[in-house]
């Protein structure tokens, strides 16, 4: 399961009700406390830095926290709370390597180059293929 997500959220979306960014970021930092993080950390790197971008690419402790990793971007819901929260643009390499843009960054060079596949390609190895 990908979020742990309050009973009475869960009924009030079961009865048809919207659920707004704030109480969706909130299950998302609550449950994927991993992930919240190092998405804070490089949101908060991002707005205090003059650069295009920032990262994070160590690998997580364990399988848990990759885990969350994975499901935090893989999901655009998530991923797109998540981008709507920290006022940034989201990219992820390698199951572990966390990108954040500032979203004035988004479709130029530097974006461009980190999101292609030969960013992805020359960013392997072979500890990484079973990640």
């Amino acid at each position: 399961m990908s979020l742990d997500v309050p009973t009475a959220l869960l009924e009030r979306v079961e009865r048809g009700q919207v659920v707004d960014d704030a109480e969706f970021v909130d299950v998302v930092r609550q449950s994927l406390p991993y992930a919240w993080t190092i998405v804070s950390e490089v949101a908060s790197q991002s707005a205090a830095s003059g650069a295009e971008f920032v990262d994070h690419a160590v690998p997580p402790p364990s399988e848990k926290e990759r885990g969350e990793l994975l499901r935090a971007l893989a999901s655009d819901a998530i991923r797109s709370g998540l981008e709507r929260h920290f006022g940034v643009k989201l990219a992820f390499q390698n199951c572990h390597r966390v990108a954040a843009f500032k979203l004035s960054a988004v479709g130029g060079d530097t974006y461009q180059r980190f999101i292609s596949p030969t960013a992805q390609i020359a960013n392997q190895s072979p500890e990484l293929r079973d990640c």
